[in-house]
């Protein structure tokens, strides 16, 4: 009888032995973290997820997807929360009451890579911008590769083009339907530029690839993190990892990413703006 009482006493306050038992009085279950493929393909998440799994009893299940395939699961239900880089489709989300919350994360740049050649001449001719670098190349037809795939990077890429005044079609302009690793891979094989976020083209093994267009105003890439307003969501851990990715421990991991390997961090903390 002691022993039974001593085991129900250990899952409240202590065991027998003196010992105390962690008791978690936060929240708890599963939950769906819809995301970007970039965040995947860096390898970010697997330095964050296990730190986040350390101080949280709750469970993370990781749907890497597009910015614009993360929120259509945000509108079904089908996702918790969600940590994605279109802005503009962002705003939307939130404007028509599909998100509870939105907070900036981290936020790293787009870069416009291509075979080595550069048959559109783009490495030391100053485009200026990244549209006029675009423009360039669908001035010269040279293979472009564009994910084609409703994610933030596809996104930024037909905003690119707009500004440019370019409506890309033709043999020139390949649509992959591929995430951004996958993409780069494409565009390796056939000797296209395409458009990428800088952590996962650093990231990204066997590259003949080059950047030969960055560190223009129109290439920062911006990530936030949203809590989906849905009936039947883990409303309590999604909130929950919302907070946590936006404190110090994980805003400092996502600072550091990268310098070991590439001598440069992939991404930069946001969380005090």
């Amino acid at each position: 009888m002691r022993r039974v009482v001593c085991l129900l006493a250990a899952v409240v306050v202590t065991g027998c032995s003196g010992g105390t038992a962690a008791v978690s009085s936060g929240p708890s279950g599963s939950f769906v973290l819809a995301t970007t493929t970039s965040t995947q393909d860096s390898g970010l998440l697997d330095d964050l997820l296990p730190a986040f799994d350390e101080v949280s009893d709750c469970a993370v299940k990781t749907v890497a997807v597009g910015s614009g395939q993360a929120m259509k699961m945000g509108e079904k239900g089908d996702a918790d929360v969600l940590l994605v880089h279109s802005p503009a489709a962002e705003q939307k989300f939130m404007a028509a009451g599909h998100g509870a919350s939105r907070e900036p994360v981290m936020h790293n740049d787009f870069v416009v890579v291509g075979p080595p050649a550069d048959p559109a001449g783009l490495a030391g001719s100053a485009p200026g911008t990244a549209a006029a670098a675009l423009k360039r190349i669908a001035d010269r037809q040279a293979p472009f590769a564009s994910r084609a795939d409703d994610s933030g990077t596809h996104a930024k890429e037909l905003a690119l083009w707009k500004a440019a005044g370019v409506k890309p079609s033709g043999r020139w302009y390949v649509e992959t339907g591929q995430g951004m690793g996958a993409t780069l891979t494409i565009a390796n094989q056939k000797q296209a530029y395409t458009l990428a976020d800088r952590g996962t083209f650093l990231a990204t093994k066997g590259l003949r690839t080059k950047v030969l267009f960055e560190d223009s105003a129109d290439l920062r890439n911006d990530y936030h993190v949203i809590v989906v307003d849905h009936e039947g969501v883990n409303t309590g851990c999604a909130t929950e990892f919302a907070g946590w990715v936006r404190q110090a421990p994980a805003q400092q991991l996502i600072a550091k990413y990268g310098e070991d390997r590439f001598g440069e961090p992939l991404f930069f903390a946001d969380a005090g703006r």
